[in-house]
């Protein structure tokens, strides 16, 4: 992002832009020298960077390990394949910005963003039905259904997400039309209205479903302990640990991705630059968290990855195989 609110350069010379837009709110200042680089968007440029890393590693676990095909780890690797091109398309961002100023370029590349963002987003909603379906029909779960279901959750996700990154690219964008711009330029006011009223409808049926997976886990445990004739500690401490783990993940997501997408809607492109930076960089952070959350917790993925950088090293920890409903 410059300072202009865009995720990439717009090919509009800067001395222009200042004339004609003097109080926008994300543009560089006039006191400002001309090559001068900001340095939110250097932060951003680590964050790609930490995140392209991270979730290459769960790309590459999931790809190479053949035992890791189940519907659970392919919506994993789904999530960790959004976060991977997110984390390169802030990247790119970066580079093409202070590097290639172009409205080509700003407009593929906050595709490129807007697609893996939503991809992002998509799938983990995706992981969420699973885990609900995985408790809520557990006699069924592993059944060629489930594995159909997953196989279209999957292109459903990655194909809205596909549309969404292409609609600035085909011409809903304000690169002619500067008063319609959002506080993050090229794209339109009612293009990120749409973006977020998506994502709160995705983060409602989140929160829906967590509350029938906690349900549902406190339930289990309950009955399981009642056949035992009676509850011990350790069933209070299971379900507390369980709920506890549901509220950090939905709590997680919510705290990155609300800011950002309510800011989209009552923000205005006069806003001084930094409330846009201040509520983006949580959202990209999410993605930072995603692979601890879903992956590295795991313990089949934790094998894999003794395998991986271990080489023939035979770790004598015992790992138990997770099921979609632990959590």
């Amino acid at each position: 992002m410059n300072e202009s609110g865009s995720l990439n350069g717009t090919g509009v010379p800067l001395a222009r832009m200042q004339a004609s837009h003097g109080n926008s709110s994300l543009e560089l200042s006039s006191q400002l020298p001309v090559f001068a680089i900001n340095p939110w968007d250097v932060v951003l440029c680590i964050s790609g960077t930490i995140i392209a890393c991270e979730n290459a590693i769960v790309v590459a676990i999931i790809f190479y390990t053949p035992t890791l095909r189940t519907p659970m780890f392919v919506l994993i690797g789904s999530l960790a394949t959004a976060d991977l091109l997110a984390g390169v398309g802030l990247i790119l961002n970066f580079v093409f910005q202070y590097v290639i100023q172009s409205e080509t370029i700003s407009l593929i590349t906050v595709g490129f963003l807007v697609a893996s963002f939503t991809a992002s987003v998509s799938s983990l909603l995706a992981i969420t039905v699973d885990r609900y379906l995985s408790l809520y029909n557990a006699l069924t779960y592993y059944s060629e259904k489930t594995v159909l279901c997953i196989h279209m959750m999957l292109v459903v996700t990655w194909g809205v997400s596909l549309c969404l990154g292409l609609l600035p690219v085909l011409g809903w964008n304000c690169l002619d039309d500067y008063s319609s711009c959002s506080i993050v330029r090229p794209l339109t006011k009612s293009n990120v209205t749409l973006l977020s009223v998506s994502f709160f409808l995705v983060f409602i049926i989140m929160l829906h479903l967590y509350i029938k997976i906690c349900k549902i886990v406190c339930r289990h445990a309950h009955q399981i302990a009642l056949q035992q004739h009676f509850l011990t500690a350790s069933h209070y401490v299971a379900t507390k640990k369980g709920v506890s783990t549901l509220a950090i993940i939905i709590g997680t997501f919510g705290a990155s991705w609300l800011p950002f997408a309510i800011y989209c809607v009552v923000g205005d492109l006069d806003y001084p630059s930094v409330y846009t930076y201040a509520t983006l960089l949580p959202a990209t952070y999410n993605s930072m968290i995603n692979p601890i959350i879903y992956a590295y917790r795991n313990q089949e993925i934790q094998r894999a990855m003794w395998v991986l950088f271990c080489g023939c090293f035979q770790s004598k920890v015992s790992f138990r195989s997770r099921s979609p409903s632990d959590v």
